[in-house]
């Protein structure tokens, strides 16, 4: 399975990062920090330049708010370093789930198992 996916690595660039991305982060990154998808996080020596190597499909939504906040130098101190403070109403990060079966379907849409009966429609028809 290793060579599988080192193959997948080699020739597309939405598993993980690109040879030139690795070749690069190992001449001149700095790890900064991983959230809680496994996701690192670099800089490079004099801050000009931050990035993140996904782990797994590279999905931009799948950066937490806090890292995206740190990658766009919305703040300066990473949050492995000086977490945000966060309030208990806040719900915890998720990507975006728009196109998988996890995606939000409302009440009478047809890909839900059980789509509910429309009262409130009613379907036009020619005279």
């Amino acid at each position: 399975m290793g060579i599988l996916n080192t193959l997948l690595r080699a020739v597309t660039w939405w598993n993980g990062a690109t040879l030139n991305t690795l070749f690069y982060t190992w001449r001149k990154g700095v790890r900064v920090g991983e959230d809680d998808q496994g996701n690192v996080f670099y800089r490079n020596g004099d801050d000009t330049k931050r990035w993140v190597i996904f782990n797994g499909e590279a999905e931009a939504s799948r950066v937490s708010p806090d890292w995206h906040g740190w990658l766009h130098y919305t703040f300066k101190e990473p949050p492995s370093d000086k977490p945000l403070p966060h309030k208990a109403w806040e719900k915890p990060h998720e990507e975006n789930l728009t196109g998988t079966a996890l995606a939000y379907a409302p009440a009478g849409s047809i890909r839900r198992a059980e789509p509910v009966e429309r009262k409130d429609y009613e379907a036009w028809t020619p005279e």
